[in-house]
């Protein structure tokens, strides 16, 4: 089974969508997505009627679950009917995929694909090769573990609560990835070509301190100085207005270093993360 979440839900059996398209209950996708987050685990029936109806499932709970895994099951079995024909592809049993065991579901992913776990391996391996200071290699992998996002996680899903935590985490991965990628590129003395995605980006995150910190710095190795110290101070006017916090030290190391023109050959300085704006 290939799974990829990181952008619109799609989920494969044999090359063959089971994803639930309408008239498909909203709620079908919604539990396609949680099992298929957890593939190879099981997945509590709690947590699924969480999912689905909050902290206070109705009464019918339990047999509109099984509704829809059921529904899920139909899909999985065309496309087991569909994949038939390929090579090697025999035929099977929907119930051998999507799995009942003792208090809750199991979603097989055998040896199929999965767009996170590629993304965590190729952002891991990014991160050892930072350590290791290859910051070619780093920014190499890093860009590729990045290109596997098409979107926002789970972009198309109603997500509730146990949804929610995963694309927070999920989200959260990314901007590491991102971030750390980002600093590769300072180290190979790409300023220049950083500055319109860190535009952005700043914007984006307004008080994301490490993306700030890069900003700065591609701003004052671009010759724009002034600009890099407005940068400091539209963050921290914004830091003590929504948090009521001054800059890192690390940062204000930085930006007193532009202020004196001190770093043209130093690296960014590595300021602890601030509290990102949630992800648009």
């Amino acid at each position: 089974m290939d799974i990829d979440v990181l952008g619109t839900l799609a989920v494969r059996e044999r090359g063959v969508s089971v994803t639930p398209t309408a008239p498909k209950p909203r709620q079908v996708l919604a539990l396609l997505a949680l099992l298929a987050l957890h593939a190879g685990q099981v997945v509590p029936v709690a947590a699924l009627a969480e999912e689905l109806w909050g902290a206070a499932p109705p009464r019918s709970a339990r047999p509109t679950l099984q509704t829809y895994i059921l529904q899920l099951r139909e899909l999985i079995t065309a496309a087991l009917r569909d994949g038939a024909a390929a090579p090697g592809g025999g035929r099977g049993s929907a119930k051998d995929v999507l799995l009942t065991v003792p208090g809750g579901y199991v979603l097989k992913s055998d040896e199929g694909t999965s767009d996170v776990g590629e993304f965590e391996r190729l952002a891991g391996t990014g991160y050892r090769a930072m350590d290791a200071e290859d910051y070619p290699l780093a920014a190499r992998l890093l860009r590729d573990a990045l290109t596997l996002w098409r979107g926002p996680a789970l972009a198309d899903v109603h997500t509730g609560l146990h949804l929610q935590t995963q694309v927070k985490r999920l989200e959260e991965g990314r901007l590491c990835a991102l971030d750390q990628r980002i600093e590769a590129d300072l180290r190979l003395g790409r300023h220049r070509e950083l500055l319109a995605e860190l535009t952005v980006l700043v914007s984006r995150y307004p008080t994301h301190e490490s993306l700030c910190g890069q900003y700065m710095l591609a701003l004052y190795r671009s010759g724009r100085r002034g600009e890099a110290l407005d940068a400091y101070q539209r963050l921290r006017a914004t830091l003590v207005r929504s948090l009521g916090l001054e800059p890192s030290a690390a940062l204000g190391k930085l930006q007193r270093s532009i202020l004196m023109a001190g770093p043209d050959t130093a690296p960014a300085a590595r300021p602890a993360p601030a509290p990102a704006a949630p992800v648009g």
